[in-house]
């Protein structure tokens, strides 16, 4: 089973030019769950919303070409791909002659499906949209939608994961809302180095506070973990805790190395967001 410091995290790595799909480093995502008090299917939906922005092949003439890529990861594939990883996997196109744009789709897919599943059924597959030059200025940039808890001046002093600073009303009338803050930070697990995050939570149910909330979210400052399990375990706090009728938490990562990872869980089935970056990203 593949470990994270097995991979090519802060390790000094071969730049491979020549396409090369064992680059692609899966990891397993039950490791990390069970930590969270999740054995088996978790009760939560959700994707991983990725954005490649340096992507890069060459034509049948030789002739380089460039775009940027959508990915969706289905949050129940059995691993993850570990980032820098899918870095040098792209990395593995800028050299390599593709009969054209679908042919570099059908390859990202094909091969981000065996990883993501790595040896077992393919139960769903990843979703991949590459998008042209020509339609560059088409990609939006808009904040995450909700009430901004940055406004409350409160005052900080965990910054490793508080569960126990979420509190909510159960003797009140339920209430649907939706918050969005700023200052997720967290580290990565291997190197220690800083991701910068916003987050938005909707719920329905009884009324989280707010302050708590906020608190919460910056306690992650000094905790390393991949962007994935952070928002698996901000989900499964709340719910446990806060115990809402209803969940969905997104997290949007600023970009490292040419790509954002941008994960998303929701308690219910529902489509999943629009892949549109912030400014920060």
């Amino acid at each position: 089973m593949n470990q994270p410091d097995q991979s090519q995290l802060g390790k000094n790595s071969a730049y491979v030019d020549q396409y090369d799909a064992s680059l692609l480093f899966p990891i397993p995502r039950a490791v990390k769950r069970k930590e969270l008090g999740i054995q088996g299917a978790p009760i939560f939906f959700g994707a991983d919303l990725w954005t490649a922005f340096e992507l890069s092949w060459l034509n049948l003439k030789g002739k380089p070409q460039v775009a940027i890529a959508h990915i969706m990861v289905p949050a129940e594939t059995t691993h993850i791909v570990e980032s820098k990883s899918f870095k040098l996997y792209l990395n593995s196109f800028n050299a390599t002659r593709f009969v054209d744009v679908q042919a570099v789709r059908d390859c990202m897919r094909e091969d981000l499906d065996q990883a993501l599943w790595h040896g077992g059924a393919i139960q769903s597959r990843c979703g991949v949209k590459i998008i042209l030059p020509e339609d560059f200025d088409k990609e939006p940039v808009h904040e995450l939608d909700g009430l901004n808890l940055d406004r409350m001046d409160i005052e900080c002093t965990q910054y490793q994961p508080a569960p126990e600073l979420l509190t909510a009303e159960h003797d009140e009338a339920p209430v649907s809302e939706t918050f969005v803050s700023h200052l997720l930070k967290s580290n990565c697990l291997v190197t220690g180095q800083p991701d910068w995050g916003s987050v938005q939570i909707s719920y329905s149910g009884s009324q989280i506070d707010q302050a708590g909330l906020l608190q919460y979210i910056v306690s992650f400052r000094n905790h390393n973990e991949f962007h994935e399990q952070c928002v698996e375990r901000i989900f499964m706090d709340i719910w446990t805790r806060c115990k809402p009728l209803k969940l969905s938490v997104y997290a949007r990562y600023t970009r490292r190395g040419g790509l954002d990872i941008n994960p998303w869980r929701t308690s219910h089935p529902q489509s999943p967001p629009a892949n549109i970056r912030t400014a920060r990203q």
